[in-house]
């Protein structure tokens, strides 16, 4: 069951963030001061964070990718998901190897929120494209049992819509211009997303 969820303000997204720090902290056998833990946990009672939505955690050192994994359809609460993601984005991201206490205070952590996504009607390559909002939407590509996404913040590194959807086939494990074949189902989606601030 996926929710329509309304716009978290700034607060609940800290929130968010601070439980995702919080929960590999408690991986390393870390605590935050009683004083800090009383206080999160008041915020994460918030009733907005208990929607069901699709969440995503993302890792970076020093600007660069450190671990990102998510959820595109939400099955259990917002807080539920942001540990799960925590989780599965330190340890359990195949592209890199397990997240080190050593790492932990260097990584920055960013937590996505997710619309429902929707399928995309398109005609054709240029059609694609041109439906298409750089900056805006999140893609899902699938074709058979290959599939892929990537969040709306991938464009910052890929603005061009054609290079933009070529790395998204690539890392479905399609060829890098099966787009252009106008077979793909495409799905889009929007995004919240919170970064730690230090």
């Amino acid at each position: 069951m996926t929710e329509t969820v309304s716009k978290l303000t700034p607060d609940q997204g800290r929130a968010l963030v601070a439980l995702a720090r919080q929960t590999l902290m408690a991986h390393f056998h870390r605590r935050l001061a009683e004083e800090q833990k009383a206080d999160l946990e008041a915020r994460l009672e918030d009733e907005a964070l208990g929607v069901h939505s699709g969440t995503f955690v993302t890792l970076k050192i020093g600007g660069a990718l450190r671990g990102c994994i998510g959820t595109l359809v939400g099955r259990e609460p917002l807080t539920d998901g942001v540990r799960s993601n925590a989780i599965n984005a330190a340890f359990h991201d195949p592209r890199f190897r397990r997240l080190t206490d050593k790492e932990l205070d260097r990584v920055s952590i960013e937590v996505s929120v997710l619309t429902s996504p929707q399928p995309l009607e398109y005609s054709g390559p240029d059609d694609l494209i041109a439906k298409l909002r750089p900056g805006i939407d999140g893609v899902t590509l699938r074709r058979g049992a290959a599939g892929s996404t990537f969040l709306p913040q991938v464009w910052e590194q890929l603005p061009d819509p054609g290079s933009f959807l070529s790395h998204l086939c690539r890392k479905a494990g399609l060829p890098a211009d099966a787009w252009r074949d106008g077979d793909l189902d495409v799905e889009i989606y929007q995004v919240q997303y919170f970064e730690e601030q230090h």
